[in-house]
């Protein structure tokens, strides 16, 4: 999140332990744990609220139609697309047929 390293964390504990003092360094990082994780906790929250009023307004499915669209959009992506799934179902039913004759043939 904000993209520190260990020397930034080093020096930030080095500062924060001559400004607190080492009586009440402990202290301090207790509170700020506590604030960092509820600060997480609201945030989860919230983002989980917003996935859920998305679900409910029916967002989520016009975003999947809208890349739906856009893939027709370009013919080549479409035509790709349409080869392998056509390719794959072809596959599927040779395993099938291949199947059935082995078990016929038993």
């Amino acid at each position: 999140m904000f993209d520190l390293g260990w020397m930034e964390l080093l020096i930030i504990g080095v500062v924060a332990l001559i400004v607190v003092g080492p009586k009440d360094l402990p202290m301090m990082f207790r509170t700020v744990g506590n604030f960092v994780g509820k600060t997480k906790r609201i945030a989860r929250e919230f983002q989980n609220t917003m996935n859920e009023a998305a679900a409910e307004s029916g967002l989520r499915e016009t975003s999947e139609i809208l890349k739906k669209i856009d893939d027709v959009k370009d013919p080549k992506t479409f035509f790709k697309k349409a080869k392998t799934e056509i390719l794959s179902e072809s596959e599927d039913l040779r395993q099938q047929e291949k199947k059935k004759i082995s078990a016929n043939d038993k």
